[in-house]
């Protein structure tokens, strides 16, 4: 009985201080105006699920959006920021790193670098 005890008391100790450590995760909106397509939404969507710590990322052509969600303890937002920077992209206040956005699709590229969808 005093064993069954001193393991029970060991197992709930272990599930306290494991769920004690992890944060919740959070969401963030991030302005990404330089998407246009579906190719954009791709990329950005596969480079950011790559990054430890981010949970699901989601971009939105229409609003020029991406939501992503994190565990603030992994990543944080200007993290988020620069890796989608990173992939060529703008991410609000962050500019495209000009390397990454060199090597994008033409119809990825910002109109008035001759980009863009053509519209029909």
């Amino acid at each position: 009985m005093k064993s069954f005890l001193t393991t029970l008391i060991v197992l709930m100790g272990f599930a306290f201080t494991s769920s004690a450590q992890t944060k919740a995760q959070q969401t963030v909106k991030i302005s990404t105006p330089s998407v246009q397509c579906e190719m954009c939404k791709k990329k950005i969507e596969t480079y950011l699920n790559r990054y430890d710590g981010i949970a699901l990322a989601t971009v939105n052509i229409k609003r020029k959006e991406t939501t992503v969600k994190f565990l603030s303890d992994r990543i944080n937002k200007e993290e988020i920021k620069a890796a989608i920077s990173n992939s060529g992209y703008d991410a609000d206040e962050v500019t495209a790193f000009e390397d990454a956005y060199k090597r994008l699709p033409l119809c990825c590229k910002k109109p008035a670098d001759g980009g863009g969808m053509k519209k029909h």
